[in-house]
Formats: C-alpha cells, sequence, structure tokens
C-alpha cells in the first residue's frame, strides 16, 4: 500500500488536530508531509515531534524565529520552516503532496484550498469559504486540473455519501429532489428573542453538541454557519437555492439527507465527531476506523425535527439572498460577518447587531460579477473596510 503524503493547512485547530488524530491510527497509509497554522507555534511544535512532517509554514517571520528555536530545542532542526501566505500555497501544491486537508478558518484560506485544487491534489475541504468567496472559480479548478474533492463539514460530507456513488450534478437523472441540511439550532434555539441582544460571547461559544473554534462556535449560535453550508451544498452539488432546505435536529445525530423523487430519504447519522467526516474523507471510497464510538440509537431515543426561525436566525435568511443574489454577493456576505464576528467577540458589538452589520453591508455594497481570485480578494477586502466603520459608529 502506498503512503499517502498528506499537507494539513490548519493543523492547530480543531479540525487539523482530529485529522492528526485519525492519520495516527494509520500510519501504514498516511506520512505528514506539511503542517500549518498561524500564531500556535508551541502547538505546532508538539505536532512536530509526533508527525515529523518535512515542512511546516507559520504566519509570520517572528513565529518561524520562534518555531525554529523550538524545533532546534527538539532536536528537529532538519525540518524546514517557511512562513506567510505564499508559503501556504507552495505546500498545497507541492509535488510531495498528494491530499490536501484545507482546514484554515475563514477567507484566509481560499488562495491555498485554491492552489490545491488547481495542483489537481485530492482536496479535502474543511473551509467552506472557498466555495463561498468563489464557487464557480474553485469548482472550475478542480474539473481542469482533475483534481478530486471530498467534503470534510460533517452536513456536506453526509450529504455526499447519500448521493449516488457517480453523482455528477445532473439531479433528474438521479432521482434527487431536495438536499436536507440539517442544522443544531446552536445555544440559542429555545432562549426567548427578546433577550438575545443580551447574549455574552461566552454563552454564545458554549455549543450543545460540537466541539469548535470560536468563529464557528458564533457562526453556529447565528445559523450564518448553516447559510455558508447552503452556499457550499449549491457548488458542491448542483443544487438550485430552491431544493436546499435546512432542517433544525437539535440532537446532531442525523448529519443531513437527500431526499428522491420515489418518496425515499436517506440520512447519514453518527456522534457529533469530525473525525468520521474525515477518516471518510481520506480513505475514499474505502471506511477506515475513525476512533469515534458507535452510535447508540437505544441510548439517542428520539429525533426531533422543526423548520429554522427566520426572524431568530436572519443571518440563515441573510445566506438565501446572497446565493439568489449571485456575484460578489457571498464574499461580502461572508466578509462582513467575519469582521462582525470579531467584533463581536471582542465586545465592540453585541449579538443581534452581528446580522444588522452585514445586512447593512450588503445594502452598501454593489454587487458585481467576479472572474478570478484577484477580483474576489478585491471585493473581500472593501466588504472588511466597510464593516469595520459600521463597527466603530
Amino acid at each position: 500500500m502506498n503512503l499517502q503524503r498528506i499537507c494539513i493547512l490548519g493543523s492547530t485547530g480543531s479540525i487539523g488536530v482530529s485529522t492528526l488524530d485519525v492519520v495516527a491510527r494509520h500510519p501504514d497509509r498516511y506520512q505528514v508531509y506539511a503542517l500549518t497554522a498561524h500564531t500556535q507555534v508551541e502547538k505546532l511544535a508538539a505536532q512536530c515531534v509526533q508527525f515529523q512532517p518535512q515542512v511546516v509554514v507559520v504566519g509570520s517571520a517572528q513565529a518561524a524565529d520562534v518555531l525554529r528555536q523550538l524545533l532546534i530545542e527538539k532536536n528537529l532542526g532538519h525540518i524546514q520552516i517557511q512562513y506567510g501566505p505564499e508559503a501556504l500555497c507552495e505546500v498545497a501544491s507541492a509535488p510531495e503532496c498528494d491530499s490536501v486537508m484545507a482546514a484554515i478558518v475563514g477567507a484566509a484560506g481560499l488562495p491555498a484550498s485554491l492552489a490545491a485544487a488547481r495542483a489537481g491534489k485530492k482536496v479535502l475541504l474543511a473551509n467552506k469559504e472557498a466555495l463561498v468567496m468563489s464557487g464557480n472559480l474553485f469548482m472550475d479548478a478542480i474539473k481542469k486540473s482533475g483534481a478530486a474533492l471530498l467534503p470534510i463539514d460533517s452536513e456536506h460530507n453526509a450529504i455526499f455519501q447519500c448521493l449516488p456513488r457517480h453523482y455528477d450534478g445532473q439531479a433528474e437523472q438521479h432521482g434527487v429532489s431536495k438536499i436536507l441540511l440539517t442544522a443544531s439550532g446552536g445555544p440559542f434555539l429555545h432562549r426567548d428573542i427578546a433577550t438575545l441582544a443580551d447574549v455574552t460571547p461566552e454563552q454564545a461559544i458554549a455549543h450543545p453538541n460540537w466541539v469548535m473554534g470560536r468563529k464557528i462556535s458564533i457562526d453556529s449560535a447565528t445559523m450564518m454557519n448553516k447559510g455558508l453550508e447552503v452556499i457550499e451544498a449549491h457548488w458542491l452539488f448542483s443544487a438550485p437555492a430552491e431544493t436546499i432546505e435546512v432542517v433544525i435536529h437539535p440532537q446532531s445525530v442525523i448529519h443531513s439527507m437527500v431526499s428522491y423523487n420515489d418518496g425515499s430519504v436517506l440520512a447519514q447519522m453518527g456522534n457529533p465527531d469530525m473525525r468520521t467526516p474525515i477518516a471518510y474523507g481520506l480513505a475514499f471510497p474505502e471506511r477506515i476506523a475513525s476512533g469515534v464510538a458507535p452510535l447508540d440509537l437505544v441510548k439517542v431515543a428520539m429525533l426531533n425535527f422543526e423548520a429554522p426561525d427566520f426572524d431568530r436566525f436572519p443571518c440563515l435568511s441573510l445566506a438565501y439572498q446572497a446565493l439568489k443574489t449571485g456575484g460578489s454577493a457571498p464574499t461580502i456576505l461572508n466578509a462582513s460577518n467575519e469582521i462582525a464576528v470579531q467584533a463581536f467577540l471582542d465586545r465592540k458589538i453585541g449579538f443581534r447587531m452581528i446580522d444588522q452589520l452585514i445586512a447593512e453591508c450588503m445594502d452598501k455594497i454593489a454587487v458585481t460579477p467576479v472572474h478570478d481570485l484577484e477580483g474576489i480578494l478585491a471585493v473581500d477586502a472593501q466588504a472588511r473596510a466597510v464593516a469595520n466603520v459600521l463597527v466603530t459608529q
């Protein structure tokens, strides 16, 4: 069996850590070529001790200097250290790399994810912003290079598993009528809407089912995370907005479903642990042990479902609006959301101001066609500038 050589973009984040956990269980299958992190150099150094990558990438020259000293102290001075956005693109497209786990959160992950796609890698996509911001560009790169694209978000991975093996985006030919994206509803599903303005960052981060990073946890609380997933599903599965339905499912046991025109609904179920979709993506079309405990349906006992309340979750409505508008609208949505979420985490704005700030940005900035990465990044920068001004008003 040939070793699969892996580059993990964002190895110190929750997805990166889970990926390394699965990799460690199968040393006969996987070898780590490169690890990247932005600022968590001590955590990255510890990962280097265990996985012995050929290359590591950090965010700045200063971080590289700190990491270099740490690795010398651990007798790992032979590991090559690079820094900056260009270095991320280089390791993601390097000939020594077979597969790329794209797990950098936010717009920062787009260039390297796109570089991996253009280089024809097996792309394990956990960075949803790559498709939200540049869906057409990204999918074209996948097709032109012959890269394999495997969705790692638990919902999209579930849909991928429930669709026919050779699904080519032609929904009618395969009898697919609807994609059902499940959502936990986050920590405020049943909280009095009138009190949401008083929510603290600590309360918003406390997700009832999943252990995630701070930014994604806030997105789950506003359901922007699900809105971004709607846009991602559109590109991954060639699904029009009207065929993608969000269903609140508080237990997070069913990760998503596909409805067929014969009345069948196929669901992928499992305990809420990202190692399941990661293992599926790494080994596809095979299945390998992920370390996740088997689902005990008797213990689960009950599965509940309800429709999302758009008054409670206006960010979900804004995402549908951006998808239907097209062009640069999803980029504006994503960029303004990143600024708003950070402002909330920094206690500069209240929780209910997140959706208000995004809506104002979408109203203020003209939607334009986007054809290349430079144009997308220009719109991203413009939206961030407008959002930052709104934060300070």
